[in-house]
């Protein structure tokens, strides 16, 4: 025991199709309650930078949802919005819900034509909105042209060999020849860009954008290696006309490329979407104090090694030896890995053999049950609790 009140912190992600990072703290915190009503309860909704990263920030700050109009993968101009902190003049942008995958049917998903055009409108609108910090969420997208469609919309202009405009989409950076920067708006100069990443895959190659992530945008086989020489001709162009290297940095693959165009034309700082969340939630100063930490999302498994936020949050604990618990709606391949990584004990909330739409159904629910067990478990060593 730290302390004569036991303290914990609750830090889930979303668990997909049942309960948002909000909801699933809560569910968590209700069930421990019922047994230790006494304790010190620190709630945070943690995203590892991909979707849920704007509820993460709000929910930590104060701030709001701001609408904006922009266009989605495939040209339909939809209502957006990004996430406003006024004390901070800091926009928050989920590159999902404007240029995500989750927007457009699987008919519609076809990366040799949809376009990051949208994710440049939203950092406009920021701009508009008087934003002197950006944080860019790269996660769920639907495109694979290396974010010149963004790029597009902020004022870079692209040509083919012709002196044409180049158009959309990831094939047609096939016929790129030349690179202009003069109508890039001005503003963006005075603003600092960071951005949330849970990915490490260069631009091109067998690791790159278009070979890891490209199938699961609606690529076969031929549209890879075309994706793949695609961006292989912007990196060149980008190093003859602007002398620098975006293929192999670490992260340049994430979003179809889009974080070696952040990084590359707006001098982005890239860094692990979990480690950069943590930081602005001030999570680490609460979770050293902590007696206990429970984390989790709607799976445990091999993957969650991968920079996803339960074993981001692991980590965390584990620097300052308080015990974590993982929680999930299931717990899959491999999990087992997981308590070699930091955890202490993880769990699956699922009360037996049930169909998934049950499971997302009733996911609050078995979730707080779960919850109420291991604080009855748990209750056992932390005596003071009760008092």
């Amino acid at each position: 025991m730290k302390q004569d009140k036991v303290s914990i912190v609750i830090a889930p992600d979303a668990f997909k199709e049942s309960l948002t990072a909000d909801e699933a703290a809560t569910a968590i915190a209700e069930g421990f309650k019922r047994v230790l009503p006494e304790a010190d309860y620190h709630l945070a909704a943690v995203s590892d930078g991909g979707e849920g990263l704007i509820e993460t920030m709000l929910f930590a700050k104060e701030g709001s949802r701001i609408k904006a109009s922009a266009h989605d993968p495939i040209g339909r101009k939809i209502e957006s919005e990004f996430g406003w902190v006024d004390s901070e003049q800091l926009a928050i942008i989920e590159i999902a819900k404007v240029s995500g995958i989750e927007l457009i049917s699987p008919f519609d998903r076809n990366p040799l034509h949809t376009t990051s055009f949208g994710t440049g409108e939203l950092i406009l609108a920021a701009l508009d909105h008087g934003a002197k910090k950006i944080l860019i969420g790269l996660g769920g997208s639907a495109t694979n042209d290396g974010g010149v469609g963004m790029l597009q919309a902020l004022g870079v202009q692209f040509f083919d060999h012709n002196g044409n405009p180049l158009g959309q989409g990831g094939r047609a950076l096939l016929e790129l020849a030349e690179i202009d920067l003069s109508k890039l708006d001005p503003r963006l100069f005075n603003v600092e860009v960071e951005v949330a990443c849970d990915v490490k895959n260069p631009l091109t190659g067998t690791n790159g954008a278009s070979a890891v992530f490209g199938p699961q945008k609606g690529a076969t086989p031929q549209m890879v290696g075309m994706l793949d020489r695609a961006l292989g001709q912007l990196a060149d162009v980008v190093k003859h006309d602007m002398g620098k290297e975006i293929d192999n940095i670490q992260g340049a693959g994430a979003a179809g490329g889009m974080g070696a165009a952040l990084m590359g034309f707006l001098d982005a700082k890239l860094h692990s979407g979990i480690e950069l969340v943590i930081e602005h939630l001030n999570l680490r100063n609460h979770i050293k104090s902590a007696d206990l930490v429970i984390t989790g999302e709607g799976q445990l498994d091999e993957q969650t090694l991968f920079g996803k936020t339960p074993i981001g949050v692991a980590e965390c604990a584990k620097e300052y030896g308080v015990p974590v618990i993982g929680v999930a709606g299931a717990l899959g391949a491999n999990s087992e890995k997981l308590l070699e990584a930091g955890f202490n004990a993880i769990f699956s909330c699922s009360p037996g053999v049930i169909t998934l739409d049950d499971a997302l159904k009733n996911g609050g629910e078995n979730l707080t049950a779960l919850s109420e067990n291991i604080a009855r478990l748990i209750a056992f060593n932390l005596p003071k609790a009760t008092n």
